[in-house]
């Protein structure tokens, strides 16, 4: 269950600090509408993924005993963590300079997340595989990950509305580079799992 829980905040913290259209939507609706705004865009994704993740569960639950597919979107997903730890090790600081736009902060937040890329390559390639071995372990191992997971996620874009709402130079100080730096090598080490995951279940590891 700790694997589970580890990889739930890693991957959870990740999305959540990591530039993309949902947290820049966070800071521009902190930095025109204040800082509880910017707190219901942060909360958008538990209303948007859910539709996603049991699509994916349904999908992949219906594949368990293919295991050349399963090992192909494992290794798949590590490439995914591997190029989002890559952009975190790259991470520069974050030009806070946004147009100002009308309120309906949540609406906003649902339709940039749900248009995303994003959460759709995340729970196809690696959340959703990990949840569906959180489920063979049991109960405890499913809660401990996406709850840690959505902990994270929602909780680190919460801490950049409210760090942002204080001071608009939060997002170019070193604290925010070494956070995002430290994720990505967090999230290479955990890539690499996910290759040794892919190869086994493809019969090489």
């Amino acid at each position: 269950m700790i694997d589970f829980l580890t990889a739930g905040l890693v991957l959870g913290c990740s999305a959540g600090f990591s530039p993309g259209p949902l947290l820049m939507l966070v800071i521009s609706e902190t930095l025109t509408h204040g800082t509880r705004s910017g707190v219901r865009v942060a909360l958008s994704p538990i209303i948007t993924d859910f539709p996603i993740i049991a699509a994916t569960l349904l999908l992949l639950m219906n594949l368990s005993g293919y295991h050349g597919i399963l090992g192909a979107l494992s290794l798949a997903g590590g490439l995914f963590v591997l190029y989002t730890g890559y952009h975190s090790l790259m991470a520069r600081p974050v030009q806070l300079d946004l147009p100002k736009e009308p309120p309906k902060s949540l609406r906003k937040g649902v339709l940039t997340n749900f248009l995303s890329p994003h959460p759709y390559l995340f729970w196809i390639t690696v959340g959703a595989p990990l949840l569906t071995r959180s489920l063979k372990v049991g109960p405890a191992a499913f809660v401990a990950f996406i709850g840690s997971f959505y902990l994270c996620l929602v909780g680190a874009k919460i801490v950049l509305a409210v760090a942002v709402g204080r001071s608009r130079a939060f997002m170019g100080s070193r604290v925010y580079l070494w956070i995002m730096r430290l994720l990505g090598a967090l999230l290479t080490f955990f890539a690499l799992l996910l290759f040794r995951e892919g190869l086994k279940l493809l019969g090489m590891g």
